[in-house]
């Protein structure tokens, strides 16, 4: 399925990057974070499939280099959009409208056209340089990669002297976090949602009183997952259809604190 297809080449090009393992301080699952954020990879794919032109006997392609991936599809833009207009808010304009929408009901793609704009975002806090988006035979995505000494002794020097620096003062915000009361119902209302076991993100959306995915709901799910209250299930597939999410020991710890 279009749904497979997209997975199996994201899971190429995370099993070929860098990446970190951290400890189970806060979870069972180690958490993982890779040199190119995933949600960065799923992105340029997932664009890649839903608006290339499938009139024209070429491919979606993936390469992975040494110092970039490259994500390249038969494909245009659609007038009006200009590539210069993917780097600000944008509208939708889908090549493959059908396509376009089976992958948003999947969970796999924004419907406003923020997918760009995510890359951006994403790739700046990951330290990366901003995505480059070119039209040549076809559509152009390029990430580039972390040159090997900053990624590898920069970072590793800037852990080391945030752990000899702040040890005790992370600590204390770590138990603070763990204490603190919920700053709204609704994320009370998510994290109840998957307190016996995990769910999909649909439980967690009625769970809050959410009619459909909007902006606000993901952005409250995101702020859930980087404060480590929730996880992922597939945490490599973060738009996977399977993907479900459950409570952390941390947001069990601030669940308690909660009122019902």
């Amino acid at each position: 399925t279009v749904f497979q297809l997209v997975d199996q080449a994201v899971d190429f090009v995370l099993g070929k990057i860098d990446r970190t393992v951290g400890t189970r301080s806060e979870s069972v699952r180690a958490p993982r974070t890779y040199e190119i954020p995933p949600e960065v990879i799923t992105e340029a794919v997932v664009n890649a499939v839903a608006h290339r032109d499938y009139t024209s006997n070429g491919s979606v392609q993936v390469m992975l280099f040494s110092d970039r991936l490259e994500v390249r599809n038969p494909g245009r833009l659609l007038s009006p959009l200009t590539l210069e207009e993917l780097r600000v808010a944008h509208n939708s304009v889908p090549v493959n409208p059908l396509l376009a929408e089976s992958l948003y009901l999947a969970e796999y793609i924004e419907r406003m056209g923020t997918g760009t704009l995510d890359m951006i975002r994403r790739c700046a806090a990951a330290g990366l340089s901003e995505p480059e988006f070119a039209v040549t035979d076809g559509f152009v995505t390029t990430v580039r990669r972390a040159a090997l000494v900053r990624r590898v002794v920069g970072h590793a020097e800037g852990q080391i002297g945030q752990v000899e620096g702040h040890a005790s003062q992370t600590e204390g915000q770590a138990g603070h976090a763990e204490g603190q009361a919920l700053p709204s119902a609704k994320d009370a209302a998510m994290l109840r949602a998957c307190d016996r076991e995990a769910v999909p993100g649909e439980e967690l959306l009625a769970a809050a009183g959410y009619p459909r995915r909007t902006g606000d709901f993901r952005r409250r799910l995101e702020r859930l997952l980087n404060r480590g209250l929730l996880e992922m299930t597939l945490p490599d597939r973060p738009r996977s259809p399977l993907q479900k999410y459950r409570l952390t020991s941390r947001g069990k710890a601030v669940l308690a604190t909660s009122k019902p």
